[in-house]
């Protein structure tokens, strides 16, 4: 009696006191029900085409997410983070339907079952997680930041003690994203919880190929800043104590942590994986540390007896047929309905953005009030910063340098001392991190407007910049990031391959991404207004040749200047010739086309663009002139010139034709730029080529 006494306790009370063991135990034996029953059913039924079994990560997944309590505490996890998902109370018929593909779910058929989300106002919520290992880290590191801000800056009381935790294997702590978040969670002093599921293997590698000792935790012992939890999670009395360490450290001190348990891997990294690349013996180690039989030691009979733990097999074996039953009974989705929610179609999102917040943005005229004398592009888009940032309190600036410095190119000057460092703020050196960070704001519902120094800076951010523009398709509307990116490019006196890139049609290509090309003051100050009081991301495009030019200058429009994306600029009006182009190329073309009675567009945004006004204006002047400075092939002006072929080819009086930088980097020394970047004399030549076809 006295040791079942001691047992008894310590099933109880400390350490684990508060843990729900027979809500653990029902989750437990669900999700084995479920990953059994996608293995030995719903996968050779070829009804589910991706699975990936969490057995062996399980019960510490779902404990973890019983101590998730702040409706505002959000977790990002991967494709093993099911039981998780269980936890937060993702129904069950929606996990099965998911990886079925069929209707509803997490994303009505568009992406991998395993793939999840979960927006939860009464909740936890589980934030869109991407199929890229490593993606999940920046994206939690934001979401950690905008709690921080909400309940420091904007003094909601409700925001103090909640938290930020992602999940990950042993595989993900070599990826980019885990340094980065590393680096802005330590520097920012953020409540997020670094969950690191170890099991051994990234697939068929080894841990300590990932991380020298395959042991994270022992590595970053030293990194100041990070308080390390570790051991096994598979003895349910460690897991309840470390986890509930590891949550209430993070909830209390406001600072980061890192939860590195060691889990097995039971079954394969996914159900093609035959796991070869273990030995038998090592299989056999895996699977006496099942966390399932470790956990009825643990409970029967010290906290349930044995007819207890029956009965929530039961249950969870009953819950588990229903959600099957209901999920097969789910139809697939329409297959036209796949091209919705690719932006924001007047349908709001469940979660992310300031719009789904109640935000109701200011009237706004697309009527220009000039005020004063010309300004220069880099005043203009100051002075609009400056006003969003005085109206919105959720607006927040971030990027390198853009602090004190004001940004390389100054156009962030004195916002960070008028508004200060929580509002304007400098980040360490990682693209990655600054628009991960800034996908995590915009879900939590800030308005972040991340800086990338130079157009080509944003090569290591492609994943995030590609991941944030189809959160909104990937989800069915679930979710939405708004995010601003701003991205100054191209030559300014010299080029070079580093700094003078323009390449905007990768974001064109990119689903989900508006995209703005301003060629004067007055249109960056309207675009960007529009951009900051939208619900959709932008990229925001400014040529560092236009920054200052004399052409650019514009006076101030007014504080209420908007314009519509997708609507072009006639700037000259003609009848022999249309002349499509944008940014820096504007005033070349202009110039070009003296005593020539052209058709001079600017598009002004290349997504969407005004096809439009291109189409009309060709079928009426009968001639077609692309100009742009980004390189010829694939570049956007192909796309023009193929919807000009394909919607007004009767039209034609001669072939569409297209001028642009030949498919070369930018060259650095002014004279081989000056050839390379199409001109005023050969844009001239090009122009007369046309008209006298």
């Amino acid at each position: 009696m006295a040791q079942a006494t001691a047992v008894l306790l310590r099933g109880r009370n400390a350490p684990d006191e508060g843990i729900d063991w027979q809500r653990v135990t029902y989750l437990l034996h669900l999700s084995r029900i479920l990953d059994e029953m996608e293995e030995t059913r719903l996968v050779p039924e070829k009804k589910v085409l991706y699975q990936f079994s969490a057995r062996g990560h399980d019960m510490a997944q779902i404990i973890l997410g019983l101590q998730l309590t702040n409706h505002h505490d959000a977790t990002c996890g991967y494709y093993r983070s099911r039981p998780l998902l269980l936890s937060l109370g993702v129904d069950p018929a929606d996990a099965l339907g998911s990886a079925m593909g069929r209707a509803g779910g997490y994303s009505d058929g568009r992406d991998i079952g395993v793939v999840f989300n979960y927006p939860n106002r009464n909740g936890a919520s589980a934030l869109p997680m991407c199929g890229g290992v490593g993606a999940q880290y920046t994206p939690t590191a934001g979401w950690a930041q905008a709690l921080q801000y909400y309940a420091t800056v904007l003094q909601e009381h409700d925001y103090r003690d909640a938290i930020a935790v992602v999940l990950g294997g042993d595989g993900s702590v070599a990826s980019n994203g885990f340094w980065s978040a590393l680096t802005i969670a330590t520097t920012q002093s953020l409540p997020m919880l670094f969950y690191v599921e170890d099991n051994g293997f990234g697939i068929s590698v080894p841990s300590d190929v990932q991380t020298p000792g395959g042991n994270i935790a022992a590595n970053l012992a030293s990194w100041r800043g990070l308080t390390i939890f570790e051991g096994d999670g598979c003895d349910p009395a460690a897991v309840a104590r470390l986890t509930q360490q590891a949550v209430g450290f993070v909830r209390e001190r406001r600072m980061p942590a890192l939860l590195r348990l060691t889990v097995p891997r039971l079954e394969g990294h996914s159900f093609q994986d035959t796991q070869s690349y273990k030995s038998e013996a090592l299989v056999k180690a895996e699977w006496a540390r099942d966390p399932l039989p470790r956990l009825r030691d643990y409970l029967v009979p010290a906290v349930m007896s044995s007819n207890e733990w029956e009965a929530c097999r039961l249950e969870a074996e009953g819950m588990a047929e229903k959600a099957r039953a209901e999920a097969e009974d789910r139809v697939v989705a329409a297959p036209e309905t796949v091209t919705r929610h690719v932006f924001f179609d007047g349908e709001m999102q469940a979660m992310g953005g300031q719009h789904c917040d109640g935000y109701r943005a200011p009237e706004c005229s697309d009527e220009a009030a000039p005020d004063g004398q010309r300004i220069n592009m880099v005043t203009a888009i100051r002075r609009t910063l400056d006003h969003e940032l005085t109206i919105n309190e959720r607006v927040v600036l971030f990027g390198e340098d853009i602090g004190p410095k004001g940004g390389v190119h100054a156009v962030t000057l004195g916002l960070q001392d008028k508004f200060g460092k929580e509002r304007v703020f400098d980040t360490s050196l990682s693209e990655e991190g600054i628009v991960g960070r800034a996908v995590g704001m915009a879900l939590a519902g800030l308005v972040p407007v991340p800086e990338i120094q130079f157009r080509k800076y944003a090569e290591p951010a492609t994943e995030q910049i590609n991941d944030c523009g189809t959160i909104r398709w990937r989800t069915n509307n679930r979710f939405a990031a708004p995010v601003v990116l701003r991205m100054p490019g191209g030559f300014f006196k010299c080029g070079d391959p580093w700094h003078s890139q323009t390449n905007e049609v990768a974001f064109v290509h990119q689903p989900g991404w508006k995209v703005a090309v301003p060629s004067n003051a007055e249109d960056a100050v309207g675009l960007l207004r529009t951009a900051l009081r939208g619900n959709d991301p932008v990229i925001f495009f400014e040529h560092r040749a236009m920054l200052d030019h004399p052409w650019a200058r514009r006076p101030y429009p007014g504080d209420n200047y908007a314009l519509p994306f997708g609507k072009a600029r006639f700037t000259r009006k003609g009848n022999a010739i249309t002349i499509v182009t944008w940014g820096a190329m504007v005033p070349r073309c202009e110039e070009a086309a003296e005593g020539i009675s052209a058709d001079v567009i600017d598009l002004r945004t290349l997504m969407p663009f005004d096809r439009a006004s291109v189409v009309s204006s060709v079928r009426r002047t009968r001639r077609c002139l692309i100009v742009h400075e980004d390189l010829g092939t694939g570049g956007f002006g192909a796309e023009i010139a193929a919807i000009v072929a394909d919607e007004a080819f009767m039209d034609l009086d001669a072939p569409v034709s297209r001028l642009t930088m030949p498919d070369i980097p930018s060259p650095h020394n002014p004279a081989l730029l000056d050839w390379a970047v199409p001109s005023v004399d050969r844009i001239r030549q090009k122009i007369t080529t046309l008209v006298e076809y």
